[in-house]
């Protein structure tokens, strides 16, 4: 018998519906030629479960989600339909959740209870929320969250204050008060440096020390004809009057080293008159700064952010008292 071409592409065809609804049912986890039992669980959330997704007794697959369905129009709960693919008992006291990992899908944890009932075929099992490893990790992140986001925002409140303090005329008068304090430094700098009045004053000094080791020789000689004149006196018969003289001698003779080594004003100011008149001067002009300085603190140091620079004209004399003598 002769079997004709379209029958040939029937059978085909009702061949591969069938290898198609088998594969179906085999991927939404019912194998049609095993005996398999439902059980029902009620879940509250389900996360990331689905349809296929295993259900696991110690660690071994017994079956698989089969079917997910609201419990009312409000889904204050979800039924989740769980197709057995194994012959096994599960006591009536059994707990199910929900468990995930890192890298896989969830899945539904089933721990046996120690009952001797068993679940039977359209049997509900008790259910439980398990956070999982994914939801410790988030109660304990939350808290830490919390805290920075906390921490943003006071840094944030703070830049914001810094930022109106410091606007733009503050941060001129800052710029202006630092090129101040520069110039007043280099115009200092500047004054020690050159050939002014401290410098020749010290240079007076010196000469004035040369001048003194000079008369060394002769100061020397001074002292030792009065030593051998005390000595004569000594021989008389006015000792006591004598021996006074000669403390007074001794005395000089102090002095007189004093002078030769440059020591006390007397010794500075000896033989240099043009010593003397400039160190007159600059004991005024320090005088008139320091008087100035008291005055207008404001025209050498300012601290204040928001302060203005002492436009006022200086001292040329010192304040309540008369200059120095001149001759």
């Amino acid at each position: 018998m002769k079997v004709s071409n379209e029958t040939k592409v029937g059978a085909l065809t009702i061949i591969a519906l069938a290898l198609l609804f088998i594969g179906l049912n085999y991927l939404k986890g019912k194998d049609l030629f095993a005996p398999s039992k439902k059980i029902y669980a009620v879940f509250t959330d389900l996360g990331s479960l689905e349809k296929s997704n295993e259900v696991k007794i110690n660690g071994l697959p017994v079956g698989a989600v089969y079917q997910k369905q609201e419990k009312d129009k409000n889904v204050s709960a979800i039924v989740v339909t769980i197709n057995l693919t194994r012959n096994i008992n599960i006591p009536r006291n059994s707990v199910a959740y929900i468990a995930s990992s890192l890298v896989g899908s969830s899945y539904i944890v089933i721990e046996r209870g120690n009952e001797s009932v068993m679940l039977q075929d359209g049997d509900t099992i008790q259910t439980r929320t398990e956070t999982g490893l994914l939801g410790d990790v988030k109660a304990q992140l939350d808290p830490t969250i919390s805290s920075v986001r906390g921490i943003l925002d006071s840094l944030k409140k703070t830049l914001a204050g810094v930022n109106d303090v410091l606007n733009a005329s503050t941060r001129k008068d800052i710029r202006e008060t630092i090129a101040n304090l520069n110039l007043a430094t280099a115009a200092l700098n500047s004054y020690l440096m050159e050939n002014g009045p401290v410098n020749q004053s010290l240079e007076n000094i010196a000469t004035l020390t040369k001048r003194l080791s000079k008369s060394a020789t002769s100061i020397e000689q001074t002292a030792d004809n009065a030593a051998s004149f005390t000595a004569s006196l000594a021989s008389l018969p006015l000792k006591n009057t004598f021996d006074t003289l000669a403390v007074v001698i001794k005395n000089l003779k102090v002095i007189t080293n004093s002078l030769q080594h440059g020591e006390g004003t007397a010794g500075a100011l000896l033989n240099d008159r043009k010593l003397y008149d400039q160190l007159q001067q600059t004991l005024l002009s320090t005088e008139i700064l320091l008087d100035d300085l008291k005055t207008h603190p404001k025209r050498y140091v300012s601290f204040s952010v928001f302060g203005k620079k002492d436009k006022s004209i200086p001292l040329i004399a010192p304040i309540s008292k008369d200059s120095l003598p001149r001759k």
